[in-house]
């Protein structure tokens, strides 16, 4: 395995440990959150995308310096970017869209820089996993869509450091919102915090950035049922159309301003929609396997 990205994994889970600690020691909240929930979810979501890259990379044969120095850039700035999470969760105040002091302002423009370095990392690895196979197609395609949709969950992230438009009239020193129609720190969902009075952009960014993990375990399950590697390629190829098809649901239900719990009837039918297709295109994937 790659052993920055071991690193930064191990890391990360020393980082949700001491989170935890903090949320039963540390009564301060920010926006109404305790201030070490933020610290714990970054931790658990880079922790386990650093052990999937550290898995991943040792496998891509072609270009392995390239892979390497990808793998070590993720490592290095995935370490910065959560450690000024933590930074601010020690302080005391939010970490992102915060521009109400210089330092403030100056951490928060850091993460930007952090955050985007990180993502070249990503997306040259991507690059590399679209000329090489690993392991069997099945698995090569499921890594190549899984990565690809993550790469949009991780771009939808940018959408909520765009500033409202009352935002910018009203000179705020906030910059940017993860909730949609209301104000970011109302009521939340459970351990997630996602809002259930409105929409909320971290949702559909969780959602893609870790196809990467959900479509691979997928796979995994299917390996156990299903020999044919034809058919389970074709079985994956659906999920990964059918998962992507969810990332679009749930980002206009965000950008709508629409609370995941309170989905309406548009939201509902296109869900239903979505479950159809996938029903029928899984059912002639499997198809094809009886007629051969």
């Amino acid at each position: 395995m790659h052993k920055p990205l071991k690193v930064l994994a191990a890391v990360m889970c020393g980082l949700a440990a001491f989170s935890l600690v903090g949320l039963v020691v540390d009564d301060r909240t920010v926006l109404g959150v305790p201030v070490w929930l933020k610290p714990l979810k970054f931790g658990l979501s880079f922790g386990v995308y650093a052990v999937t890259m550290a898995w991943l990379i040792p496998h891509l044969t072609k270009a392995q310096k390239v892979a390497w120095w990808a793998g070590t850039v993720m490592a290095v700035f995935g370490l910065l970017e959560v450690g000024l999470i933590a930074f601010q969760a020690a302080r005391g105040r939010m970490s992102h869209f915060n521009q109400q002091t210089a330092l403030d302002g100056q951490i928060f423009t850091a993460m930007g820089v952090t955050i985007g370095i990180f993502y070249l990392g990503v997306l040259a690895t991507a690059v590399l996993l679209l000329i090489q196979r690993v392991g069997d197609r099945a698995l090569t395609w499921t890594l190549r869509l899984g990565l690809l949709i993550a790469m949009v969950g991780m771009g939808l992230g940018f959408l909520m450091v765009l500033p409202s438009d009352a935002q910018i009239a009203a000179g705020e020193q906030i910059v940017g919102a993860h909730s949609v129609g209301v104000e970011d720190g109302g009521p939340g969902m459970p351990v997630t915090g996602w809002s259930t009075t409105g929409g909320d952009l971290r949702i559909p960014h969780f959602v893609g950035m870790h196809a990467l993990q959900i479509l691979p375990l997928l796979l995994f399950a299917l390996t156990r049922v299903v020999r044919d590697e034809a058919v389970r390629l074709r079985l994956m190829v659906v999920a990964a159309a059918t998962y992507a098809a969810v990332l679009v649901l749930v980002t206009w239900q965000a950008l709508r301003g629409q609370p995941l719990v309170h989905p309406d009837a548009a939201t509902l039918v296109a869900a239903g929609l979505i479950a159809a297709v996938a029903a029928v295109g899984g059912a002639a994937a499997m198809g094809r396997r009886a007629r051969a």
